[in-house]
């Protein structure tokens, strides 16, 4: 279970593999200049609302992963995601659609 920490405050878990996929949909977009939302739906523990938070460049952002593994990146749900970042809502979870490859594409890697 992995980690997203928006401006030292506001902390929620996803799962190492989500937070991967988030992580590069998020950088490519901040890395651009493009400021949006982002909505998660919160946990029961503590109301089971959603929180929305505004990225931009200037935001603290730190992904904390428990894995040391590297997961596979699906570039489908990358692309799904991307989606929804780019539209007026902001960038909110979309179930993960099935793989065409197994193949990894170059331009959705991780560093």
């Amino acid at each position: 279970m992995g980690k997203l920490i928006y401006e030292g405050t506001i902390k929620v878990d996803f799962d190492d593999r989500t937070l991967a996929h988030l992580q590069l949909v998020i950088g490519n977009k901040l890395r651009r200049g493009e400021p949006f939302h982002f909505t998660w739906r919160d946990d029961a523990s503590i109301g089971d609302g959603r929180t929305t938070v505004w990225l931009h460049p200037g935001c603290a952002l730190v992904y904390k992963f428990y894995g040391s593994r590297k997961p596979q990146l699906n570039p489908a749900w990358i692309d799904a995601l991307a989606y929804t970042a780019n539209s007026q809502s902001g960038l909110y979870l979309v179930p993960e659609p099935a793989q065409a490859t197994e193949e990894l594409v170059a331009d959705h890697e991780l560093p």
